[in-house]
C-alpha cells in the first residue's frame, strides 16, 4: 500500500480501539484486530508496523477523547466544576455499547507488558489527566475556594483516583446511583476553610 491508506483511518483506529478496551493489550489478537477493523494483515503491518503500533495510535485517540471531554465541562465554581467533571464519567443508566472501565487504567495494569513506546504514552496520558486535575485545584486556591495551603498536588492525585474508580467500578457491579454517592462523598473532602467563598457548588 503506497500513499493515502485505502480504508477510512479514523474508523479503523476506532474499532482496534474497542479491541484494545475490551481485551486489554496483551488480550487482544492480530485474529481480533483484523476481524474488527476489516485490514488485512498485511494492510495492518503496511500502516501500522505491528500491534504495537496500533495500540499506541489507537490508545492517543483515547486519551485526546477523554481529555477533550473532561475540558468541556464548564460550571460557575472551580469546586462546581470539580463535581461536574466526576460526574460527567459516571456510567450511564441502562447498558453502554461501550466497553466498563478506563483504556488508560487498564493499560496501566499492563505497564509491564507493553512497548516502551506504549508505556511512555500511558505515563504521558495519565499526566495529562493529572496535571487538567491539578490546574483546576490550583485556580480554586487563587480564587479562595480552597485555603492557601491546600496541597493541590496531593488533591490532584485524589481525585484523579476517584475518576479512576468510577471509570472502573462498575465492571465489578457498582450502580449508578453508588458512584453518585462516591462523588458527593469525595466533594466532602473538599477543604473548606473557606467555605462561606466557595458556597455549595
Amino acid at each position: 500500500m503506497t500513499g493515502k491508506p485505502q480504508f477510512d483511518e479514523p474508523a479503523v483506529i476506532a474499532a482496534a480501539l474497542d479491541v484494545f478496551w475490551r481485551h486489554g493489550y496483551t488480550g487482544a489478537s492480530i485474529n481480533q484486530l483484523t476481524t474488527a477493523t476489516g485490514l488485512s494483515r498485511s494492510s495492518l503491518y503496511q500502516r501500522f508496523q505491528d500491534k504495537d503500533g496500533l495500540f499506541q495510535e489507537a490508545l492517543a485517540a483515547y486519551i485526546e477523547r477523554v481529555l477533550h471531554r473532561a475540558d468541556a465541562v464548564r460550571a460557575d465554581t472551580a469546586r462546581g466544576r470539580m463535581r461536574a467533571l466526576l460526574r460527567e464519567f459516571l456510567p450511564p443508566e441502562g447498558r453502554s455499547r461501550k466497553p466498563p472501565g478506563c483504556l488508560l487504567a487498564r493499560s496501566c495494569s499492563e505497564l509491564v507488558d507493553l512497548p516502551a513506546a506504549g508505556q511512555s504514552l500511558v505515563i504521558a496520558g495519565l499526566k495529562r489527566q493529572r496535571t487538567m486535575v491539578e490546574e483546576l485545584l490550583r485556580e480554586a486556591v487563587a480564587n479562595g475556594e480552597l485555603p492557601p495551603d491546600a496541597d493541590a498536588v496531593a488533591l490532584s492525585w485524589y481525585y484523579l483516583g476517584v475518576l479512576q474508580s468510577l471509570l472502573n467500578l462498575p465492571a465489578a457491579g457498582a450502580t449508578a446511583a453508588q458512584l453518585r454517592g462516591v462523588v458527593e462523598a469525595a466533594m466532602a473532602a473538599w477543604p473548606e476553610a473557606l467555605a462561606g467563598k466557595a458556597g455549595n457548588a
